[in-house]
């Protein structure tokens, strides 16, 4: 596993979601330090992109906004680059097959190392596929981060074996955005995974509230909070930052009591 990612997960770890570039690059060029001092694990950066299929509508609008403003791949890795000589927490990028491919896989792969990206996740390209991108991340060390999801069933023990930095736990059926209530059967879900891995387990889509973040985390090794990052985000624009860091700071605080 890679160490930052395994340091991540040493304790309950918070992973925070953010569209790169919405609403500038700038203004996330700020959150993504304001976001680790406040007491998130790891960073996961979504690359926007015009057809996000995994996204609910929050995170949609924050792709368009991030491309209205200019957002692009080259931006967001030299972003990464600066960031890197301070922020010490791993960052991955969630992205689609189609901005990895149009850009050339060994490239793409070559500037996430070069920039310090950790790993990536990829939710159109399903694990019967990954073999597409397995050798470029493996020659750039850059983990390929699977998920699984409540209609995995007999596929969840195949996907955890072969799991690499953590897996990514999809709590409902649909796409991302806040849920008031999440009722699968997650402890099922993850004790499927514990009997075949050891590699950590993070619960993401839904999660809308620290209270709610906590009860994911106890389940599993770590909870993802995207969409009630990105509302925040689109409620105040440029002047952002600090209602971001209140509530990660919230979220962190739940998580730091298991």
């Amino acid at each position: 596993m890679n160490s930052k990612i395994a340091e991540a997960f040493a304790k309950k770890a918070f992973i925070a979601f953010i569209t790169g570039g919405d609403p500038d690059i700038e203004t996330t060029e700020k959150l993504i330090p304001t976001l680790e001092a406040a007491g998130v694990d790891v960073i996961e950066i979504g690359i926007p992109f015009s057809d996000p299929i995994a996204e609910g509508l929050v995170i949609q609008k924050a792709s368009e906004r991030a491309l209205a403003a200019g957002c692009t791949v080259d931006k967001l890795f030299a972003m990464v680059s600066c960031l890197r000589q301070k922020v010490k927490i791993p960052i991955v990028f969630m992205t689609y097959a189609n901005p990895i491919f149009a850009y050339g896989a060994t490239r793409f792969m070559a500037n996430c190392a070069a920039s310090g990206i950790d790993g990536i996740i990829v939710p159109d390209l399903p694990f019967e596929e990954k073999h597409e991108l397995a050798q470029e991340c493996k020659t750039h060390g850059i983990a390929q981060i699977s998920m699984i999801a409540p209609t995995s069933h007999q596929r969840i023990k195949t996907i955890a074996r072969e799991a690499e930095g953590f897996l990514y736990c999809v709590s409902s059926l649909g796409v991302t955005g806040m849920r008031a209530q999440i009722n699968t059967n997650l402890a099922e879900m993850i004790a499927e995974v514990r009997s075949v891995s050891k590699v950590p387990c993070a619960i993401g889509f839904g999660i809308s509230s620290p209270a709610q973040a906590r009860e994911m985390a106890a389940v599993a090794d770590g909870a993802i909070i995207g969409s009630a990052i990105v509302k925040i985000i689109a409620e105040h624009g440029r002047d952002c930052v600090p209602y971001v860091k209140k509530f990660a700071e919230d979220v962190a605080g739940e998580i730091a009591t298991l």
